[in-house]
C-alpha cells in the first residue's frame, strides 16, 4: 500500500495508517514550489539572482518530468484498456489460472482408470467456471458526474436517506459536503473539525450528519440544505458567513465549492473522549447511539441526545480502521491494524464480543450486508464473505492484486471493492467478478480510491453509485444490468 506523511492527532506520533490525523498539509499538497528570499539579507544581489535562476531550472525540470510522466501514463491506460478488451473477446487460453488446468491435465497419463475419471470431471468443474468467467460483463457502468471542489484527498462518501438526493463527502481538507445529486453542487459545507474528517454518515430518518475527525472528536451536526440553493446561491448571515479563500489559505481552492456554498460551523453534539484520531463513526439502529472507533485501540458507544459514553470497547492490539453497525441489529462490526475483526453484539444488557482473525495484514474495512453477511476487506489484497451463523471459516474470497479500501454491498447484493491501483470492481457474495468500473485518462480516479458507496435506483436520478478517492475527486456513476444479460 502507499505511504502517505501522516500525522496522528494531538499525539503527533506517525502511524503506519494511510489515513489523514489532525494536522493540515499546508500549501505543500498543491504541489507548487514557492521561491521567496528575505530582502534584509546579507546576501550579494548577484548570489540572490543566481540562486533564483538556479531554481527556475529545477522547476522547469520536473515540470518536463511531470509532462512526461502524464503521457506514459495515458499510454499505458489505453494499453490495459485495449489488453482487457482483447482478453474478453478471447475463449480464455491466455488466463493465468489455464496454466494449472494444463499441468493438471497432463499429470493424469500415470494415474489409473478411477483416477483418471475423477480428475477429468474436476478438470471439467474447473474449467467451466474459468471459461465463464470470460463471459460479457453483466452490469453496465457509466460515469454520469464529477463533484469537485475538495482541496485535499476525499476519504469517505455517504449517501442520504431514501427521498433526499443528497451525498455527503468527508475530506482531509478538514471539510465535510452535502451535495446535490441532480446538480453536483455543493450545497453545504461543515467546518467545525480542527482536523481531518475521515468519515461521514446521514441519519436513518433525521436530517443529521455525523463526522469523525483526525481532532479526536465525532461530531452530530444539522444538515438541512436549501434546496433552492441548487438554482441560485443564498445570502448568508454574518454568523455562518460564506466560505472564502482566506478560510484555506489559497487562491486556487476550486470554484464550485467556494462559490456562495453556504457554511456550518457549530455542531449539535460534540462526542469527546478518544485520545487519538476517530477513524470512523456509525448510527446504530434507531439512531439513539452511535459507535466510533479510533487509533487510540478502542470503540466507543455513545448516547445520541447526551453525547455521553455509555461503552469504552478495549480489547484490539492495535489501531482501529473502521466501524459499522448492522442496518437492524444491534450490532456492531470493528477492523482493525492487529489483522483482526470483532464483531460486538449490544442485543443483551450485558454485551458480548467476538474475534475474528482470517486476515494476514491489516484489516482496512468489515461491513454487513442485508442477507446477514459480512464482508471484510484488507491489505492483504483479499476481501473474504462470512456467514454471521458460522464464522469460522470464510463463505467466499476474492483476491486481488492490490489492497482493498473501505468497501459497500449493495442491497441486492452487489460488493464493490475500491483499491490502492485507482480501480473499483464489482463481484457477487460467491465471489464472482461482475464488472470493473472504467477507468483511462479520461474517466475515472488518478489516484488510489478510498471508499465507495450505494445510492438508491431511481428514474429521476441516474446516479446510483459514488466513489472517492486521494485525487480529491468524488465520482457518480451509473451501474445497472447490461441489456444482453
Amino acid at each position: 500500500m502507499p505511504q502517505f506523511d501522516v500525522i496522528s492527532g494531538a499525539s503527533g506520533k506517525p502511524s503506519k495508517s494511510k489515513r489523514i490525523g489532525s494536522f493540515p498539509r499546508g500549501s505543500e499538497s498543491e504541489g507548487r514550489l514557492k521561491y521567496e528570499f528575505d530582502s534584509d539579507t546579507t546576501m550579494p544581489p548577484m548570489m540572490r539572482a543566481r540562486l533564483r535562476e538556479l531554481f527556475s531550472q529545477i522547476e522547469r525540470e520536473f515540470e518536463s518530468l511531470y509532462t512526461e510522466n502524464t503521457h506514459l501514463q495515458e499510454k499505458v491506460d489505453s494499453l490495459n484498456e485495449k489488453l482487457e478488451r482483447e482478453a474478453n473477446e478471447k475463449s480464455g487460453v491466455d488466463h493465468p489460472d489455464f496454466e494449472h488446468v494444463n499441468k493438471s491435465a497432463s499429470k493424469q497419463k500415470n494415474v489409473g482408470p478411477s483416477q483418471k475419471l475423477k480428475t477429468a470431471h474436476k478438470l471439467k468443474a474447473q474449467t467451466s467456471k474459468i471459461v465463464s468467467s470470460f463471459k460479457g460483463p453483466t452490469i453496465g457502468c457509466q460515469l454520469v458526474r464529477q463533484f469537485s471542489g475538495h482541496r485535499d484527498g476525499v476519504w469517505d462518501v455517504s449517501v442520504a436517506r431514501p427521498g433526499q438526493p443528497l451525498v455527503g463527502t468527508a475530506s482531509a481538507d478538514h471539510s465535510a459536503c452535502i451535495w446535490s445529486v441532480e446538480k453536483g453542487r455543493c450545497l453545504l459545507q461543515y467546518l467545525g473539525h480542527q482536523g481531518s474528517v475521515n468519515s461521514i454518515k446521514f441519519h436513518p430518518s433525521r436530517d443529521l450528519v455525523l463526522t469523525a475527525s483526525g481532532d479526536q472528536t465525532a461530531h452530530i451536526w444539522q444538515a438541512a440544505v436549501t434546496w433552492e440553493h441548487v438554482k441560485k446561491p443564498s445570502s448568508l448571515d454574518e454568523d455562518e458567513g460564506s466560505c472564502d479563500r482566506d478560510d484555506y489559505g489559497t487562491d486556487e481552492y476550486e470554484a464550485e465549492l467556494m462559490d456562495g456554498s453556504p457554511c456550518l460551523r457549530t455542531p449539535v453534539r460534540e462526542l469527546v473522549g478518544h485520545t487519538n484520531a476517530v477513524m470512523a463513526a456509525d448510527w446504530l439502529p434507531n439512531a439513539d447511539q452511535i459507535i466510533t472507533a479510533s487509533w487510540d485501540r478502542t470503540a466507543s458507544l455513545y448516547d445520541v441526545e447526551t453525547g455521553e459514553l455509555v461503552h469504552s470497547l478495549c480489547g484490539h492490539d492495535q489501531e482501529l480502521t473502521y466501524a459499522s453497525a448492522h442496518h437492524s441489529q444491534r450490532l456492531v462490526v470493528t477492523s482493525s491494524i492487529d489483522t483482526t475483526f470483532r464483531l460486538w453484539d449490544f442485543r443483551e444488557p450485558i454485551h458480548s464480543v467476538s474475534v475474528f482473525q482470517g486476515h494476514t495484514e491489516t484489516v482496512t474495512c468489515a461491513v454487513f450486508t442485508r442477507e446477514d453477511k459480512v464482508v471484510s476487506g484488507s491489505d492483504d489484497r483479499s476481501v473474504k464473505v462470512w456467514d454471521l451463523r458460522n464464522m469460522r471459516s470464510p463463505l467466499a474470497t476474492i483476491r486481488s492484486d492490490s489492497s482493498a479500501n473501505r468497501l459497500a454491498v449493495s442491497p441486492s447484493g452487489v460488493i464493490a471493492i475500491p483499491y490502492d491501483n485507482r480501480q473499483v470492481r464489482l463481484f457477487d457474495l460467491n465471489g464472482n467478478r461482475l464488472a470493473r468500473l472504467p477507468r483511462s485518462s479520461r474517466q475515472g480516479h488518478r489516484r488510489m480510491v478510498c471508499c465507495v458507496a450505494w445510492g438508491e435506483d431511481k428514474a429521476d436520478y441516474p446516479t446510483n453509485f459514488y466513489s472517492c478517492g486521494f485525487d480529491r475527486l468524488v465520482l457518480g456513476w451509473s451501474i445497472q444490468p447490461s441489456k444482453e444479460s
